[in-house]
C-alpha cells in the first residue's frame, strides 16, 4: 500500500521528458507531417456563341406538339437530349411506340415524332478547366547512362523537385512532400532534398506544390533507390539513383518497369534486354539458313559454283554450299534495321537488343515471312496479336485507327467499335507490317518492312501492359512488384503472352501462386500447359 505513492512522482518526470524530447525532435526536422494537399480547384467561366437547333415533339393524330428540345450540334437529338427536355414518360412512350408503316396517312399512327422546328445563334457561360501545378524530378551532379537506364553520382546525391505553374498570372509558393515517411517543405518552386541510401526496393516519395492560385498540385509518387556502386573506378564509392515516377526528367528508366512497379537490376538490365548508345552494339554476324535461302531465291547471292543450287531438296533452307556463299549477304541483312531498331527503341523504351532478338527468332528478318497460319511480318504478329495490340495500347490505337475508319468511330475506342469494324481495324495491322511485293526488288516492300519495326515495338508494349493485368488477375490482385516478380522475368512472361497469349500465361501464374511458389520463370515456366510449351524454348532463345 506503501509503494504506490512512491512511483507516482517516478513515472511523471519520465513521461515528460520523453514529450519533449519527441517535441525537439519535430521542431529540428523543419515541420510536423504536412496535412494531405487539396489538389487542384480551378475553372474558368467563358462565355461561347453557339448555334441552337429546336426540335419539336408532336403527336401524329393532332399534330399538337407536346415538348420542345434544343440542342447544340446538327442532326437528331441523342435519347439523352429528348430525355432531359422531355422527361420520362414521354421518353419511354416514344421509345415504345411501333414504328409508323403500312398506313395511308400519318395522322393514323400512334405515338410521336419529331421535327427540325428552327435554329438559332445562342451564348452561354462553360466552366473550363485550368491547366493545373506539376512538379517534376532529377537529380544534381549526376552521369545519366542511358545504356544501363541509370544515373550514376560520385557522391551521394541530391532530388531536385521542381514545381511549375502553367497561369502566367501566378505562382509556385511552396513545395511539399514526404521522402520515406519524413516530411520536407521549401519556399518558392525548387526543392533539394538529401538522399541516402536504400535497398533495392527503394522507398516511397510523396510531393506536391502550392499555387498563388489557392490551390496545389495533384499528389505525385514516386519509388526512389540509390544503390552502391564502384562503376568506372573499382577504388571509388558510387551511387546508382533510379526514379519510378511519371514526373521523372532523368535518364528514361528501363520500358514497362513503371507499369509494373518493378525496378530494374540495379546497374542496368541484363545484355539481352539493353539499348546500346551506338548503332553498333546491335551488330551480329549470324549464319541465319532460312534468311540465306530467301536470299539465293530472289538472287541476291551468286550460287553458281554450288551444284544443289544453293538450296536443300525441300526449298525451305540454305544447303550447306549455299550457306557459305551467302555469309557476306546474310551478315548484311540481318544488321540492315538496326538503326530503325535502335530509334524506335529510344522513342517507346522497347529494349533494342529484344527488339532485334525477337526478329531474329521470328522471321531471321525476313520481312516476307507470311505463315499459313496468318503470322505476318519481322515480328510475325497474327489476327489475335493485333486485337491485343489495340485493347492494351490505346494511344497506339489512336494513332493507327483514324488511319483505317472515321474520326467519329475511333472516337468511342477500340472496345465500342462494332465487330466488322474490329475485324477491318486488326486486317490493317497485320497487313501494315506484310511487306510481301511481287512487284518490288527482292520481293520486298523495304518502306513497309520499316514502318513495320515501330508497329511491333507497339504490340510489345500492350503485351507488357497485358501480362501486367495478368499477374494483377491472379494472384489476389497485386502488382508485379508487390510479389517480388523481377523485371527480367516479367519479360519473359510478356514474351510467353506475346507468343503464346495471356490464357496460357494466366494458367501458369495461377498454378504457381496457388502452390504457394515465388512467381519466378524457373517456377512458373513449368506450369505451361502441354500446348502452350514451346513458348518456353522462344523465350530461351530470345533471352540468350
Amino acid at each position: 500500500m506503501k509503494t504506490l505513492p512512491r512511483q507516482i512522482p517516478l513515472f511523471w518526470p519520465i513521461s515528460l521528458l520523453v514529450a519533449l524530447v519527441a517535441l525537439l525532435f519535430v521542431t529540428s526536422a523543419g515541420s510536423a507531417a504536412p496535412a494531405p494537399p487539396p489538389g487542384p480547384d480551378r475553372y474558368k467561366v467563358m462565355n461561347v456563341k453557339y448555334t441552337a437547333y429546336e426540335w419539336y415533339m408532336a403527336t401524329f393524330k393532332l399534330n399538337q406538339i407536346v415538348c420542345k428540345i434544343v440542342v447544340d450540334y446538327e442532326g437528331m437529338p441523342t435519347l439523352e437530349d429528348v430525355y432531359l427536355d422531355c422527361g420520362q414518360e414521354l421518353t419511354d412512350e416514344w421509345v415504345a411506340q411501333p414504328p409508323c408503316v403500312k398506313v395511308e396517312k400519318v395522322n393514323r399512327c400512334k405515338g410521336y415524332y419529331i421535327f427540325l422546328a428552327g435554329e438559332h445563334p445562342e451564348e452561354k457561360d462553360v466552366a473550363v478547366e485550368l491547366p493545373a501545378p506539376v512538379v517534376w524530378l532529377d537529380v544534381t551532379d549526376c552521369l545519366a547512362v542511358s545504356s544501363l537506364a541509370t544515373s550514376v553520382c560520385e557522391y551521394l546525391p541530391k532530388l531536385v523537385l521542381t514545381a511549375q505553374e502553367p497561369l502566367p498570372e501566378h505562382q509556385i509558393t511552396r513545395v511539399e512532400g514526404r521522402l520515406n515517411g519524413q516530411s520536407f517543405s521549401c519556399e518558392g518552386d525548387t526543392c533539394v532534398v538529401e538522399l541516402q541510401p536504400t535497398n533495392e526496393d527503394g522507398v516511397l516519395l510523396e510531393f506536391w506544390a502550392y499555387s498563388t492560385y489557392g490551390d496545389s498540385s495533384k499528389k505525385f509518387i514516386a519509388q526512389v533507390r540509390v544503390t552502391e556502386t564502384n562503376f568506372g573506378n573499382p577504388d571509388s564509392t558510387s551511387w546508382f539513383v533510379d526514379v519510378r515516377s511519371s514526373q521523372w526528367k532523368g535518364v528514361e528508366i528501363a520500358s514497362c518497369a513503371e507499369t509494373w512497379q518493378v525496378f530494374p537490376p540495379v546497374g542496368g538490365p541484363p545484355a539481352w534486354l539493353s539499348t546500346p548508345n551506338h548503332v553498333s552494339g546491335l551488330s551480329s554476324n549470324i549464319p541465319y539458313n532460312y534468311l540465306a535461302a530467301n536470299l539465293i531465291r530472289q538472287g541476291v547471292v551468286d550460287v553458281s559454283a554450288c551444284p544443289d543450287g544453293g538450296l536443300l531438296p525441300d526449298d525451305v533452307g540454305a544447303s550447306e554450299c549455299g550457306l557459305e556463299a551467302a555469309r557476306d549477304a546474310v551478315g548484311a541483312w540481318q544488321n540492315r534495321f538496326d538503326s530503325l531498331i535502335l530509334d524506335v527503341a529510344h522513342k517507346t523504351g522497347v529494349p533494342a537488343q529484344m527488339l532485334k532478338n525477337l526478329f531474329a527468332r521470328e522471321s531471321q528478318f525476313w520481312p516476307g515471312t507470311v505463315l499459313p497460319g496468318g503470322d505476318t511480318g519481322l515480328g510475325q504478329i497474327t489476327d489475335q496479336g493485333a486485337d491485343t495490340t489495340f485493347l492494351w495500347n490505346p494511344s497506339f490505337y489512336n494513332s493507327f485507327c483514324s488511319l483505317v475508319l472515321s474520326d467519329d468511330a475511333c472516337g468511342a475506342g477500340y472496345m465500342n467499335l462494332e465487330q466488322n469494324q474490329q475485324e477491318i481495324l486488326r486486317f490493317a495491322l497485320v497487313n501494315s507490317v506484310n511487306a510481301t511485293c511481287a512487284d518490288c526488288p527482292l520481293g520486298i516492300d523495304l518502306e513497309r518492312a520499316e514502318y513495320s519495326v515501330s508497329v511491333f515495338a507497339h504490340t510489345l508494349m500492350a503485351n507488357c501492359q497485358q501480362a501486367s493485368q495478368v499477374v494483377w488477375n491472379y494472384s489476389e490482385k497485386k502488382m508485379p512488384g508487390q510479389l517480388d516478380i523481377s523485371y527480367e522475368d516479367m519479360w519473359k512472361f510478356t514474351l510467353v503472352n506475346y507468343n503464346a497469349g495471356g490464357g496460357c500465361l494466366a494458367e501458369a501464374l495461377q498454378q504457381s501462386y496457388s502452390n504457394g511458389e515465388d512467381l519466378t520463370w524457373e517456377n512458373v515456366s513449368p506450369h505451361l500447359a502441354p500446348a502452350c510449351r514451346a513458348a518456353i524454348g522462344y523465350v530461351e532463345d530470345i533471352s540468350q
